[in-house]
């Protein structure tokens, strides 16, 4: 360890201290029950028209292909075959059509711009301010802030050359600052949950990183007096960081009992390091609802799948890797055509919604559940197509009874783009931001295409009252 910068990337730390860079947030006890926030994307795009109930009748049918505005009471409706694992969860459901992304990054890979708004690339200096996700943990503050999962890309997109381990994730904490996320259940879990751990080789990692700190936040006080400027305005900071840390962790001590009982057991499957993808999904769904459950976090961000991740375990060809790239130019693998392919995986990721909404329903929490407290979003990170222009971002939204936006069992189409009243994706998360008490009048970016169409402010119909 030669420096600061790998005494950050090291242990128990390279996640949580990085999270923790100055953040008073953290250290805040919420006044009451929390609300909670899943953003759940994926990459290779979303195709508008798979969202859409098949038993829309042809005058509804004919507003969709010409993508003008329309509402749509789900109840007595049909969803789409690959949302069929939500159907029982339709009275919290909402499908929400033609919001643009012009202002992101779009295509192959977006990194952080379908949750910041903005461009971006592989390039630190590229992220502008704060995702979304991470705004809505300052305003829920939970000890660890925010968890990441993601599946990472092979070639191409954040992370490169390992599935495992922790890297650069797809959030941001603020300007010039990306998150990092957990590659595997089996990381995540050692990771998030080692303060609890019976393995005696963790707890005494753990115990043995808590005194690294101590030692080195007395250490870096007695180097502070003997410095100037702006050298010891770099050292204060750092040592405040440090403090942050431990202080974090004195909060996680005195919630052992909960967060243990919460530890998510997982099959020994999800922990193989050669775990297939939708394995893989599936216990970073479980370490998902224990980081929740537990009150670890508040706000999730979890990576499905990015277009540089090759899938394995699709049903009928479990063996083979599945190039997503191949598939988002229509090849026919294994036998299956790319639109099955895309089909069976979407499916998947249904039911991995539906293995956290029902979870969470099944959670008591004060006159309710943990889901009432609750919102899901699923949606691309690139836009509607493989190739997309960012005309359209669909979202499967979930939101429980106390959700303080005016949505549930609808099918909402918003103006199409260049349309009087088109809205965009920092219209979406302003409104969201809004709802939750940070009163701003635009999130991200503007598109500078979208002439004499005022972006700023929220989506007034999705707004209570």
């Amino acid at each position: 360890m030669n420096s600061r910068r790998d005494f950050f990337k090291s242990g128990l730390f390279s996640v949580g201290a990085m999270a923790y860079l100055n953040s008073a947030y953290a250290l805040a006890k919420p006044a009451k029950t929390p609300m909670r926030f899943i953003f759940m994307h994926r990459g290779n795009g979303l195709w508008p028209r798979v969202m859409v109930p098949p038993t829309f009748d042809d005058a509804l049918k004919e507003k969709e292909r010409r993508k003008e505005a329309y509402e749509v009471d789900l109840d007595g409706h049909t969803l789409p075959e690959w949302m069929s694992p939500i159907a029982g969860h339709v009275d919290n459901l909402t499908i929400l059509q033609g919001l643009s992304g012009k202002m992101c990054t779009v295509g192959h890979h977006s990194w952080c711009s379908s949750l910041g708004v903005f461009k971006a690339n592989e390039r630190v200096s590229s992220i502008k301010w704060a995702t979304v996700d991470f705004e809505l943990a300052r305003l829920f503050p939970s000890p660890v802030e925010h968890v990441e999962l993601a599946c990472f890309p092979l070639g191409g997109g954040n992370a490169r050359g390992a599935l495992d381990g922790i890297a650069t994730g797809f959030s941001a904490r603020g300007p010039q600052q990306p998150n990092y996320a957990y590659g595997s259940p089996r990381v995540a879990l050692e990771e998030l949950f080692k303060s609890v751990s019976t393995d005696k080789t963790a707890r005494t990692q753990y115990e043995l990183d808590r005194r690294l700190l101590e030692f080195v936040s007395g250490n870096e006080d007695k180097l502070a007096t003997d410095l100037y400027g702006l050298e010891r305005s770099k050292v204060t900071n750092y040592r405040d960081s440090i403090e942050t840390i431990r202080k974090r962790n004195r909060k996680i001590d005195a919630m052992a009992d909960v967060i243990r009982e919460h530890v998510p057991e997982l099959d020994p499957k999800y922990l193989d390091t050669e775990v297939n993808t939708f394995d893989r999904q599936r216990g970073h769904a479980e370490v998902l609802l224990g980081s929740l459950i537990s009150g670890l976090t508040n706000v999730v961000a979890f990576t499905v799948d990015e277009l540089g991740h090759s899938y394995t375990g699709i049903p009928g060809i479990e063996g083979t890797k599945v190039n997503m790239h191949d598939v988002g130019h229509g090849k026919t693998i294994g036998g299956l055509t790319a639109e099955n392919i895309r089909s069976v995986c979407r499916q998947h990721h249904m039911t991995l919604v539906d293995q956290i909404v029902t979870r969470l329903k099944s959670v008591p929490e004060g006159d309710g559940t943990m889901f009432d407290n609750t919102m899901l979003f699923y949606f691309p990170d690139g836009g509607e197509t493989h190739h997309s222009h960012g005309l359209e971002f669909p979202f499967v939204v979930l939101a429980g009874d106390n959700a303080k936006l005016d949505i549930g069992r609808r099918y909402i189409r918003l103006p199409n783009y260049g349309d009087v009243g088109h809205k965009t994706l920092g219209n979406w998360y302003t409104t969201i931001l809004n709802a939750y008490g940070k009163s701003i009048d635009h999130f991200g970016a503007l598109d500078v295409g979208l002439k004499g169409i005022d972006q700023t402010g929220p989506i007034e119909q999705l707004m209570l009252g």
